[in-house]
């Protein structure tokens, strides 16, 4: 079975170029600091002893420039890949390295939601009655809030935000729509014959949600992590661009926020603000991409000309 959902997975052109482009991306901030003379501020470094300091190039130059770093040991030339900005910070280095962040953000914030709103979800539809009736406010309260608004109220009084914390508080306020729609689909299969065979056979309530119910929703646990892995990856953004992202670290958000900053499109250095946009978009549209190509996977009556 498992065979066979894989080979109609490799047929789907959409599904295919989704993982091409987020394989690209990944691959390219795992390896990506191996090309770059840089720190994840874009600083050059220089040793002089036992100490380092960190010099900076020549500012507002385009991609693929040459810019000259002073040192104590004289005049250095490195090359720039995606060009400089106002401050002389070389982009490449800040593009790979906040491309880890969001990756990190997506990844961690993105699980812990899906986390949070699997167990909620499942608990909720399968004990029904007051459980249900308790979870199910609370998620609705959560779900009234504007996520935006919660977001900035819980990040403004945190004083220190490291990628991790920021991906926490993204994490646990993004839960509440996979709680819900994953109520549903458990009220559906706790009715099924299997799920009253194994309450026969003595089986606890949980194991019979994590070893019954939940791998016959596997495909769909896996849809809402995509959706959730993106839903982080713009939160993050999100919060970034205002203001409110990691007080220490380099982030996509945060290259926008001081490209907008300075002025950088009007200017005329739209490298500065271009590259980690484009970045962002290409990302959120390769997982998008595979989000829908597993639904016409996983959905024969959407396999038209997916496979």
């Amino acid at each position: 079975m498992r065979s066979n959902t894989l080979k109609i997975a490799l047929r789907n052109n959409k599904f295919k170029i989704g993982v091409a482009i987020v394989s690209f991306f990944i691959i390219f901030a795992l390896i990506g600091p191996m090309f770059s003379k840089f720190d994840p501020l874009g600083y050059y470094v220089v040793k002089i002893g036992e100490r380092s300091i960190t010099k900076a190039s020549t500012p507002n130059i385009p991609p693929g420039g040459i810019g000259e770093i002073f040192t104590p040991h004289g005049v250095v030339k490195v090359k720039h890949y995606l060009g400089t900005d106002s401050f002389g910070r070389d982009l490449y280095s800040q593009v790979v390295y906040g491309l880890r962040s969001s990756l990190f953000v997506g990844l961690v914030g993105g699980g812990l939601a899906t986390l949070i709103g699997l167990l909620v979800g499942f608990v909720a539809g399968y004990k029904g009655g007051w459980t249900d009736e308790i979870l199910m406010m609370l998620t609705n309260i959560l779900l009234v809030i504007p996520t935006l608004a919660l977001l900035i109220i819980i990040a403004a009084y945190v004083t220190y935000r490291g990628i991790l914390i920021e991906s926490i508080i993204i994490g646990i306020t993004a839960w509440p729509w996979t709680a819900r729609a994953v109520r549903a689909q458990t009220f559906s299969l706790k009715e099924r014959e299997f799920v009253a065979l194994a309450k026969i056979a003595g089986m606890r309530d949980l194991a019979i949600i994590f070893e019954e119910i939940m791998p016959n929703m596997i495909s769909y646990v896996f849809m809402v992590f995509i959706l959730q892995f993106g839903g982080a990856i713009l939160a993050a953004v999100g919060l970034d661009f205002i203001g409110l992202g990691p007080t220490k670290g380099v982030s996509l958000g945060i290259i926008l926020q001081n490209a907008v900053l300075w002025n950088a499109i009007q200017l005329g250095y739209w490298w500065w603000a271009i590259t980690p946009g484009l970045v962002i978009a290409l990302l959120i549209t390769g997982l998008y991409f595979i989000n829908t190509g597993l639904d016409e996977v996983f959905n024969p009556r959407l396999r038209r000309g997916g496979e």
